[in-house]
């Protein structure tokens, strides 16, 4: 959670005063702004962290027995909070060279932002089935949370969609670049979505 600022804390008075704020779709900087605008993402990471924590805790108290629902939370905080973490030194990279068109950065924006996305979809993946049944996380639907039989199944059956799509979306992002690994990305998580959803509505008629 803290890392970024203390990071951003070091390497601000090496920062140029004038640093790129915004970037178009065309990857040209559309802003300048002040090196103290590096901040945005310790802070962002930081709000982000206690907001996981509180889900983590919230969670914990729809389960009766273990902290199954809590532990799933925080690992996949963490996993979040790296990606921020990333991106973090991405922005200060930028800053530092004072980039004005993301295309002469040697990894391309797109090609990090939703390959990252899929690594941290790996890993939720993982450990999607010990949820235990919950309103807040997990594959939830009026039908998965119909008894225990079909939130165990749901879980499961989500976890391996997860994994599969974290590592297809992993793959599209060294193959597509620009804004096609962002189309193919979102298109892969649409399919997801409806096969997951189908696929408890076939469970809550089954049992």
């Amino acid at each position: 959670m803290f890392l970024p600022l203390f990071i951003v804390l070091i390497a601000l008075p090496f920062l140029p005063e004038q640093i790129p704020a915004h970037y178009g779709m065309d990857n040209q900087v559309t802003r300048w702004g002040s090196k103290y605008e590096a901040f945005i993402y310790p802070v962002t990471t930081i709000l982000m962290g206690y907001f996981l924590l509180a889900m983590a805790k919230l969670a914990a108290k729809q389960e009766e027995h273990g902290k199954n629902n809590e532990k799933v939370v925080i690992i996949t905080g963490i996993a979040v909070l790296a990606y921020f973490n990333i991106m973090n030194l991405f922005s200060l990279y930028t800053a530092f060279n004072k980039v004005e068109n993301l295309s002469s950065v040697a990894f391309n924006i797109w090609q990090l932002v939703f390959g990252l996305l899929g690594a941290v979809m790996i890993v939720t993946g993982n450990i999607m089935p010990k949820l235990r049944m919950n309103s807040m996380i997990g594959l939830r639907t009026k039908w998965s949370m119909k008894n225990e039989t079909t939130w165990k199944k749901s879980q499961r059956f989500g976890g391996i969609s997860f994994i599969v799509g974290g590592i297809v979306i992993v793959v599209i992002c060294f193959l597509a670049k620009g804004i096609y690994s962002f189309l193919w990305t979102m298109g892969v998580i649409a399919i997801l979505l409806a096969i997951d959803i189908c696929y408890t509505y076939r469970l809550s008629r089954k049992y």
